[in-house]
């Protein structure tokens, strides 16, 4: 596996690895937990093996599918919300140029439905689906979740007045559960093309299932890279035992030796704004995950230098309740010097010949010291680069240390009963029957 390394250096000194130890037998009763499945939520743990248990025949139909959708598509609408969409949303703007949408290439470009009931969002979504070609991805296990309901029931008419309905089905797939909801039921009824969320595999850890998979292969990115990334991954996360050997677990053990210090909230920050969708991913993977019985971490997130100058005062010198884990991008995909200028009015004339990503490298480091002096604990998260292969780690990383974290904090990682509060008040503000 490529280099991929969780660094402890900047932790507290009454918090070292004394600390880290101390905490060890717990997580390795966690991960014990996540590889026999003998605690709670054990019915959604097949995203353990999916790297390497997952259908192949259904993998190359999803990339043959997103071949033939693609011929005919300049536009990929993916209709979905929590994790059926964040987790191919971040991977794809992590991939693809910050521009893309004005300088459109051979892959049809990704747009996104189903996560907002913004009135405005839809018409201008509508406007844009009469100029270009389209095709359509709906992505629910149920197919009755308000958001992604209404979403497909606005893009499907638009789609069949259109094209017409027979053509609107070959442009519409349904990924859903195997047997029952609605979703599969119009899918069987219309004749989509259909791929199955595993019933053992919860929305926020499925990205490596048909729901991230075929919109990463609409867009145009190897998919076979993600899963050996992820492959090779998981081969570490569970076989190695030891903290320094084990990324995963070192991360689960610096999280929970922080929170019992009373850390509160967790900053996962970043020096490239193409990472900002890996930040909405992460933290519904962590949030939906521990956010229970009044515990856990509260993950947000950060982008250097940009929000420095917006929440640097507070994380330097604000209530001391936080965390960050720096995530580190050793090689850029490409390369930008800065140029000379024999005025040198802005007197910058000392950076001539530095990358922007030298210059960034040094501002993430000078951030480190000084939150660390300001008394915020950092974690180093360091990767080689970002490409499908580093984003398969990178998912499962998180992932296997979601579960393990979860576990030593004492909660069900794989639940997430507080979601629906807020739709049992809005069915019944709505006039939804029964409610």
């Amino acid at each position: 596996m490529e280099h991929f390394n969780v660094k402890t250096g900047h932790l507290p000194s009454n918090l070292g690895q004394e600390s880290l130890y101390q905490v060890l037998p717990e997580v390795k009763k966690a991960k014990e937990h996540l590889l026999k499945g003998d605690a709670a939520g054990n019915d959604f743990l097949g995203w353990v093996n999916l790297p390497e248990d997952y259908d192949h025949e259904e993998f190359c139909r999803l990339k043959a599918d997103a071949q033939r959708l693609s011929a005919k598509s300049k536009l990929f609408v993916v209709i979905g919300i929590g994790g059926s969409y964040l987790g191919a949303r971040m991977v794809i703007e992590a991939l693809q140029s910050e521009f893309a949408s004005m300088v459109r290439g051979e892959k049809p470009y990704i747009v996104y439905a189903g996560h907002t009931l913004g009135e405005d969002y839809y018409s201008q979504l509508l406007t844009l689906l009469d100029r270009e070609d389209y095709s359509v991805a709906v992505i629910s296990k149920s197919g009755t979740t308000t958001e992604p309901a209404v979403a497909f029931r606005i893009v499907k008419a638009h789609l069949e007045k259109k094209y017409g309905k027979e053509e609107a089905r070959q442009r519409i797939v349904a990924i859903t559960d195997a047997r029952k909801g609605a979703l599969h039921t119009i899918a069987v009824q219309e004749g989509y093309p259909m791929y199955v969320i595993p019933d053992n595999v919860g929305g926020r850890f499925s990205v490596l299932t048909p729901v991230g998979l075929l919109p990463i292969a609409m867009a145009g990115y190897d998919v076979d890279q993600l899963m050996q990334g992820a492959r090779d991954m998981r081969k570490v996360c569970i076989e190695k035992e030891t903290l320094e050997e084990n990324p995963a677990m070192m991360y689960a053990a610096a999280r929970n030796v922080l929170y019992r210090s009373g850390v509160k909230v967790e900053m996962l920050v970043s020096a490239l704004p193409n990472l900002r969708y890996l930040a909405e991913w992460w933290k519904q993977l962590y949030g939906e995950s521990e956010g229970k019985e009044h515990k856990g971490l509260l993950p947000h997130s950060l982008s250097i230098t940009t929000d420095l100058h917006s929440m640097g005062q507070y994380v330097q010198d604000g209530e001391r309740l936080m965390m960050e884990t720096m995530l580190h991008v050793k090689q850029p995909a490409t390369h930008v010097p800065v140029p000379t200028d024999e005025k040198n009015l802005d007197g910058i004339n000392y950076l001539v010949g530095k990358s922007l990503t030298e210059i960034n490298d040094c501002a993430m480091q000078g951030t480190i010291e000084a939150h660390v002096s300001g008394g915020v604990p950092v974690l180093e998260l360091e990767v080689e680069r970002i490409d499908e292969y580093v984003l398969g780690q990178l998912i499962y990383f998180f992932e296997f240390a979601c579960g393990l974290s979860g576990y030593t904090l004492g909660v069900n990682p794989f639940d997430q009963p507080g979601v629906e509060a807020y739709k049992k008040n809005m069915f019944r503000l709505l006039g939804k029957p029964g409610f």
